[in-house]
């Protein structure tokens, strides 16, 4: 295991997720990158009649800020570098998998849910998509 890739969306599940990303990292002597899956894209709302660019902006701030301290949890558990990436995309779980992939990463960690709608009853969907997709081990955390 050399690339570990942990999806983060700023919830509990997420959050956990890091942790577990941030432990098995160091364990493996991996390289450790967070990806965010922005969705809608602002291509997709700049061409809506709801378009606001200041709506736009506190949700890329709200982004960076679950980045920021995806990366200060690994930095204070002894974790550097640490590589963090946003990747737009309508399908969570594909965005997720297509990026572990084109970027040779050799390990997935995501949470179990998230924040987006009918995930939060299921085991995630997008949980779920990613395990039995993606070219790689993939570990849920709960």
């Amino acid at each position: 295991m050399n690339k570990i890739l942990c999806a983060t969306d700023g919830s509990h599940s997420a959050q956990k997720a890091v942790a577990h990303a941030v432990d098995l990292a160091k364990l493996a002597d991996a390289e450790l990158t967070f990806i965010h899956v922005v969705m809608p894209t602002t291509d997709d709302v700049s061409h809506t009649h709801f378009w606001n660019s200041s709506m736009l902006k506190a949700a890329e701030e709200q982004i960076q800020m679950e980045l920021h301290e995806a990366v200060e949890t690994a930095h204070q558990r002894g974790l550097e570098p640490v590589f963090c990436t946003t990747v737009p995309g309508h399908n969570i779980a594909k965005a997720i998998i297509d990026y572990a992939e084109s970027n040779h990463h050799d390990y997935v960690v995501v949470g179990s849910v998230g924040r987006t709608g009918l995930s939060k009853v299921l085991l995630g969907s997008i949980a779920e998509q990613v395990i039995s997709k993606a070219h790689c081990p993939v570990t849920v955390v709960r």
